[in-house]
């Protein structure tokens, strides 16, 4: 799915602290390059047919053309995020080893770790920029200052480990995220290529979730996007719309991957 990113036109791009959101992320993709610097906890990102099983220090970048989901977290997982459009890379990256950052997918890892040192100068820099905000000319040198430094220090970084998906697992993914109505497991696995058994045995050992536990995170992800753009629809219809088959089950799956009762979530996100 392709998100588009509500910035601000005077700016080349935004940072922001992202803490574990009482909520379920979306696969998507963005026309702006996107910087992920881990500050804590842990998590799982599913990015280009690869698992990357993240920790405080790693640095990830997310090119425009790849989908991408955090699929786990830890409660007290946190990072900077930052965004660049391209017309800040354009006139930033000049050098020919920043190039790269121009393309719109990567063909190497994406994932490094930094060192101690490198991780707390990101930290402190993060802080003081996102206390800029508004002061369009400070944000706009910071944000180039953080990508080719960025850049600069993933070229020495530590390797992460990566598991790559099994094609099946990774069509699966695919299939759940675009057709959260799909209910039956066995037609799923012929689609993907594999049987029922195999495809739930190396969905959970390759992504940690099950097939049912990613399909109901996706169809939680549609009923908030269906219902926080309309809020005169009922909690029943966004419900039914995102693939649910009635209120019970909507209810159930809500309070375990919210944390919360349809009715508090409304209350909670009132604009």
């Amino acid at each position: 799915m392709l998100q588009h990113l509500k910035l601000p036109s005077q700016l080349d791009g935004n940072v922001w602290r992202y803490a574990n959101p009482a909520g379920a992320n979306r696969l998507h993709r963005h026309a702006e390059l996107e910087l992920n610097v881990v500050t804590q906890g842990k998590g799982t990102y599913l990015l280009g047919g690869r698992r990357y099983e993240i920790r405080r220090g790693d640095l990830l970048w997310l090119f425009p053309a790849q989908e991408h989901v955090l699929v786990e977290q830890t409660s007290k997982f946190e990072m900077w995020i930052a965004v660049f459009r391209r017309r800040a890379i354009r006139r930033q990256a000049t050098d020919a080893g920043a190039k790269a950052l121009l393309q719109p997918s990567f063909s190497g890892e994406v994932c490094r770790r930094l060192s101690h040192q490198d991780l707390d100068r990101f930290e402190a820099f993060f802080e003081d920029l996102s206390s800029s905000q508004g002061e369009y000319g400070l944000m706009n040198a910071g944000l180039g200052y953080i990508l080719l430094h960025a850049w600069k220090c993933f070229q020495h970084a530590a390797d992460v480990p990566v598991r790559e998906l099994h094609p099946a697992v990774e069509r699966a993914v695919r299939m759940l995220a675009h057709d959260v109505s799909e209910d039956g497991l066995a037609e799923l696995a012929h689609r993907a290529g594999l049987s029922t058994s195999r495809l739930s045995r190396l969905f959970k050992q390759q992504t940690g979730l099950t097939l049912v536990d990613f399909r109901n995170r996706k169809r939680i992800e549609r009923f908030q996007q269906i219902y926080d753009l309309n809020r005169n629809r009922t909690l029943l219809d966004a419900a039914l719309e995102a693939g649910f088959g009635s209120y019970p089950q909507f209810h159930r799956v809500c309070r375990q991957i919210l944390g919360c009762s349809p009715a508090e979530y409304a209350r909670r996100t009132l604009p």
